[in-house]
């Protein structure tokens, strides 16, 4: 790493919670009451639930609404529906600031933030929407932003941020206080009964901030077209990991040009197993293929992508084609200590799922990369619904566990301890039929933030999560 980039990294003081991994906090735990017998416990008790709750959470944890569909912000609009990925930051005079997607399609007007009938919307510069969609498939997708006072429990400030985009599902924080939201779409200009305007399948980024406005939509279109999930920023070198949700999706990476500069251009490469070129690490029963085994450690390398903005759809296609590894529906994405894990979420045997762990070379992204290669390993694969079923988004706790949050009716938040032991947080039971989406934790790390997707509400969640 140059000095330009260490001096960046110390001197923003923006790695937060979000980076302290599976390892860094195994030093400090036992001094927290966190580990016995070198076993990570995590023993918040059965999942109770009080008459009218909206979750099923352990004795002494409460979860809030903070935020829902329809609420009037700040700039005049409303609160978008379709509430998925999720970013925090940490922020001036003890605040937290959080940015939020929202999955919508074209066209999706009641979902939308200018009104029953858009009369909102010549309140907005048609420049700072993405795709107008000539009116008839304005394109709602997009990111809301939130201030929050943590020890009120209140947001204090809600605005729009990006409007126009598609299907905004997850995306990822960065260290440099953005958020990249991802378009889980590759419709193109013309479609949509002719009515788009711009080609999706893109990036965008939004910076944290305090300042109530429009974001410009600049997709940043060297990291490439295809059906987006989220990304995960690598703290140092600003390397950008992302999942695609395909059935025979590939995992990505981009290396910019310039550190913390997403728009300044970059190589796009996707990973291949060195020794199983063309892996499928899928498990479906109905495959004719090797099954790819669990807490085996597999040296990789990565290939370039060349037309990287695929006008055919096909970057998984031709990587795969080249050797890159093949897997099931890529979708959130978390770095930590030295490690990062993604969840493929209906790979598996029983198609339940999948929680992959990368560890990345000390020279990622750099020419000597060879002489010590990151490391894939399928860390816990699902064949029972107790253990987790349909894994979408994920984080990662203060102490150290994966959380993921299930993609099902009845949708559960669940830990998983690094030996790949899992636990129960919470139950969806006021909106069973919706999914949970989003979980991160405040700066502080005595709040969950997560978002339930329909009817459209982000919940806090305190409680003795040190206990």
């Amino acid at each position: 790493m140059n000095n330009n980039r260490r001096d960046f990294i110390r001197n923003s003081g923006l790695v937060s919670l979000g980076f302290l991994g599976l390892s860094q906090f195994a030093a400090n735990a036992a001094a927290l009451g966190f580990i016995e017998e070198g076993n990570f416990l995590r023993n918040y008790g059965p999942l109770t639930h009080r008459q009218d709750d909206i979750l099923s959470l352990p004795n002494g944890f409460t979860a809030k609404v903070i935020s829902r569909k329809g609420d009037l912000m700040n700039d005049g609009f409303s609160v978008p529906g379709a509430f998925d990925g999720m970013g925090v930051f940490k922020w001036k005079n003890n605040k937290t600031i959080l940015i939020r997607n929202h999955e919508l399609s074209p066209g999706a007007i009641a979902n939308g933030p200018f009104g029953k009938n858009n009369e909102l919307l010549n309140k907005v510069d048609r420049k700072n929407i993405y795709d107008f969609g000539n009116t008839e498939s304005l394109c709602y997708g997009g990111t809301s932003t939130m201030v929050y006072d943590e020890k009120l429990q209140k947001v204090e400030l809600e605005y729009l941020s990006l409007i126009g985009t598609v299907r905004n599902c997850a995306g990822g924080i960065t260290t440099w206080n953005s958020w990249i939201t991802c378009e889980e779409s590759t419709l193109v200009k013309g479609g949509e009964k002719g009515n788009l305007e711009q080609d999706h399948g893109y990036n965008f980024e939004i910076f944290a901030s305090d300042k109530v406005g429009l974001t410009a939509p600049i997709p940043i279109k060297p990291m490439g077209r295809f059906v987006h999930e989220a990304v995960a920023v690598h703290p140092t070198e600003g390397i950008v990991y992302q999942t695609e949700d395909s059935g025979d999706s590939l995992f990505y990476r981009y290396l910019p040009n310039k550190f913390a500069d997403l728009h300044k251009g970059g190589k796009l490469q996707c990973m291949v197993i060195t020794e199983w070129a063309s892996a499928d690490t899928r498990n479906w029963e109905k495959l004719d293929t090797d099954k790819f085994p669990q807490k085996k450690s597999f040296d990789v390398h990565w290939i370039d992508l060349d037309n990287v903005e695929a006008p055919d759809d096909d970057l998984r296609l031709r990587g795969y084609k080249n050797g890159a590894a093949r897997f099931a529906r890529g979708e959130g994405i978390w770095y930590g200590k030295n490690e990062l894990f993604f969840a493929c979420t209906n790979g598996g045997h029983k198609s339940y799922g999948q929680i992959f762990k990368y560890i990345p070379s000390k020279y990622e992204g750099q020419e000597r990369e060879r002489e010590s290669p990151g490391k894939l390993e399928l860390f816990l694969e699902s064949n029972d619904i107790d253990t987790f079923q349909s894994c979408d988004n994920l984080t990662i706790a203060p102490w150290g566990d994966v959380i993921i949050c299930e993609d099902k009716s009845d949708a559960r938040i669940i830990g998983i301890t690094p030996e790949g032991k899992t636990y129960v947080i919470a139950k969806n039971v006021g909106y069973p039929k919706s999914e949970f989406a989003g979980p991160v934790f405040s700066p502080s790390g005595k709040t969950l933030f997560v978002n339930i997707q329909s009817p459209g509400l982000t919940l806090a969640i305190t409680g003795p999560w040190n206990s």
